[in-house]
């Protein structure tokens, strides 16, 4: 399940031959299909998704993961909730799945969950009855959740949204019909010299207008599999439970802990 979280980021297009436009972040931007304005306005759809993000301190949804793999007719959908927090410097972020549903099959009861606290990421199987947990920084030096989690889930935008330009081509996308009035679509290819080159071709994003945050995110990976991921009833800032990010390990489950690999 190697992925990395890409989080969203956001373009308002018209298909329309004279081009459209939108307010965007209280100034309006001309929309066209003309590659010479392409530029300023991702810049501008980049800078109020660096901003909603900056300002982020709690962030919690639904979530639909689901994994294709169209070569071998096989697809995975699980569904469950995810709790994301900020404060003092410090993210906490969580990832419960509670079902699964393969390929026809009746969709089940399935619990997986997975934490990240800016250090160690834990990994809770319940159909193994196994918990592994990986260190991933050093305790003096955390890093945020959501970089963390992007080498286990494709979800991008709530991270560094510098490295997004450097790393992808970014190209805005155009919507017809009620779908252009709620969302923001981008098309991530990913470039030659990417650190990523090796993992993924491209990647979409859809965003809501609204919230300024990414509700869709879809990766395609070099082996030709697809990575799609759905975050729905979104609350921004609202009140979370710590209690939500306690990890709480069944006596009986096999515990593995990865330390962190000391460099040379």
């Amino acid at each position: 399940m190697k992925v990395f979280l890409l989080l969203l980021i956001a373009a308002y297009t018209c298909l329309s031959a004279g081009g459209c436009t939108e307010s965007i972040a209280g100034s309006e931007v001309e929309l066209t299909n003309n590659n010479s304005t392409a530029k300023p306005q991702i810049e501008v759809v980049l800078e109020k998704l660096k901003k909603q993000t900056t300002e982020l301190k709690s962030y919690s949804s639904q979530i639909q993961y689901k994994f294709s793999q169209p070569l071998l007719e096989s697809e995975t959908l699980r569904k469950g909730v995810l709790y994301y927090q900020r404060s003092n410097g410090k993210s906490l972020l969580r990832i419960n799945f509670q079902t699964l549903k393969q390929d026809d099959e009746e969709e089940h009861k399935y619990i997986e969950q997975y934490i990240f606290d800016g250090v160690w990421l834990t990994h809770i199987d319940y159909q193994i009855e196994e918990v592994k947990r990986y260190q991933k920084a050093e305790p003096n030096k955390p890093v945020d959740a959501f970089e963390l989690v992007g080498e286990n889930f494709p979800i991008i935008g709530f991270g560094n949204v510098e490295d997004l330009e450097k790393e992808f081509e970014i190209e805005l996308v155009g919507q017809q019909g009620g779908e252009a009035e709620d969302f923001i679509q981008l098309h991530l290819k990913v470039k030659t010299d990417s650190i990523y080159k090796d993992d993924y071709n491209s990647i979409d994003f859809r965003i809501d207008k609204k919230l300024y945050l990414p509700v869709k995110i879809v990766a395609f990976t070099t082996e030709e599999d697809i990575y799609e991921i759905n975050l729905l009833d979104v609350k921004v800032n609202k009140h979370i439970d710590q209690k939500v990010f306690a990890i709480k390990i069944p006596e009986d489950f096999g515990l593995e802990v990865n330390p962190l690999k000391q460099r040379n």
